[in-house]
């Protein structure tokens, strides 16, 4: 796997690599931050032309906020982790804002009807998790110098915010026109059948809040986001503007969106998460694989730091031979290795190559399961093996065929296969040595119909 570069004007900061990922945080010939966002379509607004050159200058002060709806990010937040650390790797100062107060509300933007509330004890539950994920993608440490990144919770601020004091503060600063006339706000009144409550329509003045608060501590002038943000990012510069007479920056990139125009991030067995514990690095990484032809150009800009000529090579690659998929292997493979590092990556290579040859048998068990987790599977008592248990047999139990009959059939037309080795007669039984791990036994009828089978 070559080394990823990443995006970083001349003058950049050289961060220290995370521990077991020296290679993706490589960089020598690197364009500027500007030409890098712009080659990479992530620029869909920009409050002022004067901020990107700003940018490229580094010493800037920006923002993402991400509310801990739960114990986990998802893949949705991705692109926004890899924005910040675009900006940190060009010499820019990143805060990460986590919503321990927000989080109890809930963004109306992107939504049809209101979200579920949850308590104090679930975000900040949730919070536990998902700082540490944060942590993967920026440098947070010393080392960084001006460009160490910050982690903030708006609970620390918004809590105990007095509600006489905030109304006037900050809801005296605004019209009740004006945040209506906010396209997240006018498509749930337009639509008779959606509505809001006052609760989530007051959610853009703590966004406008948290900006203003993070503007004085820290300076920081620049708030990014996708592009459903930018309502609420301008109720925070004109906050900033009317409040302390200063300037301050919106950056919006596109949302991520399937080649149908339908939100991504889901896989058919429900959100796709970074927390191995809720998404396991195999998953993700099939998830990147199956990635449509029409989106794989798009996605290996977004979400990886590799150099502009290799993601243009991909491009043609990909347009000449798409039966190749490499460049789904290749953004699969820099996303597992940013997300969990170069031993989960290998891991999940291997048995993604394995799961379909005679290598299954030679994986371990925790790489088995992993390769598995979402095919069927049933237990069996061990003792079936001592009376014998035909081959024939194990496929009818197994629910891959109807009867008997249809497994001979299959494995006379050689569509029967133990342990991804190709059942050659019907008489075969299933013996003690077959078994992957001491316990494991992989069935499969033609391509893709898997069952695992654990013996008890």
């Amino acid at each position: 796997m070559s080394a990823a570069r990443l995006a970083q004007p001349p003058r950049a900061v050289h961060l220290p690599p995370p521990e077991g990922r020296g290679a993706l945080w490589h960089a020598e010939k690197v364009p500027r931050l500007s030409e890098d966002l712009a080659f990479r379509g992530l620029v869909q607004q920009v409050s002022d032309p004067e901020l990107l050159p700003l940018l490229d200058k580094g010493g800037v002060t920006a923002y993402i906020g991400f509310d801990p709806t739960a114990d986990s990010l998802h893949i949705g937040n991705l692109l926004q982790l890899c924005n910040l650390r675009r900006l940190q790797l060009a010499g820019n100062r990143p805060i990460v804002l986590a919503g321990g107060a927000t989080g109890m509300i809930g963004d109306p933007g992107g939504k049809s009807e209101e979200r579920q509330l949850r308590t104090r004890e679930e975000i900040e539950a949730n919070l536990v998790g998902i700082r540490t994920e944060l942590e993967r993608f920026l440098d947070f440490s010393e080392a960084a110098g001006p460009t160490r990144a910050v982690l903030e919770d708006n609970a620390d601020w918004l809590y105990d915010y007095p509600l006489v004091e905030f109304l006037r503060d900050v809801g005296k600063h605004f019209t009740v026109n004006q945040m209506v006339a906010k396209e997240m706000v006018r498509n749930r009144l337009e639509n008779p059948e959606e509505s809001i409550s006052f609760t989530e329509f007051s959610y853009m003045l703590l966004q406008a809040t948290d900006f203003l608060r993070l503007f004085d501590e820290h300076d920081c002038r620049l708030q990014m986001g996708a592009s459903d943000q930018w309502g609420n990012i301008t109720m925070g510069i004109d906050l900033i503007r009317r409040s302390r007479n200063a300037k301050a920056y919106a950056l919006t990139c596109p949302l991520v969106l399937k080649a149908d125009g339908t939100k991504f991030g889901k896989s058919e067995s429900g959100a796709v998460f970074l927390s191995p514990r809720r998404t396991s690095p195999y998953a993700l990484y099939q998830f990147f694989l199956r990635t449509e032809d029409e989106m794989v150009g798009t996605h290996l800009r977004y979400f990886t730091f590799l150099e502009h000529e290799e993601i243009l090579a991909l491009d043609v690659e990909s347009r000449e031979r798409p039966g190749a998929r490499a460049a789904q292997r290749r953004l699969a493979e820099e996303v597992v290795l940013l997300v969990h590092g170069p031993a989960e990556l290998h891991r999940a290579v291997a048995a993604s190559e394995a799961l379909y040859s005679e290598d299954l048998a030679a994986l371990d068990e925790e790489t088995l399961l992993m390769a598995l987790a979402d095919a069927p599977s049933s237990e069996v008592a061990r003792s079936i093996l001592d009376a014998g248990w035909p081959v024939v047999d194990a496929l009818v139990q197994s629910g891959l065929v109807a009867s008997k009959a249809q497994a001979r059939t299959t494995v006379a037309q050689g569509g029967a296969y133990l342990n991804n080795r190709r059942v050659r007669e019907p008489e075969q039984q299933v013996a003690a040595e077959d078994l992957i791990a001491g316990r494991y036994l992989v069935l499969r009828r033609g391509r893709r119909e898997l069952h695992l089978v654990r013996f008890t």
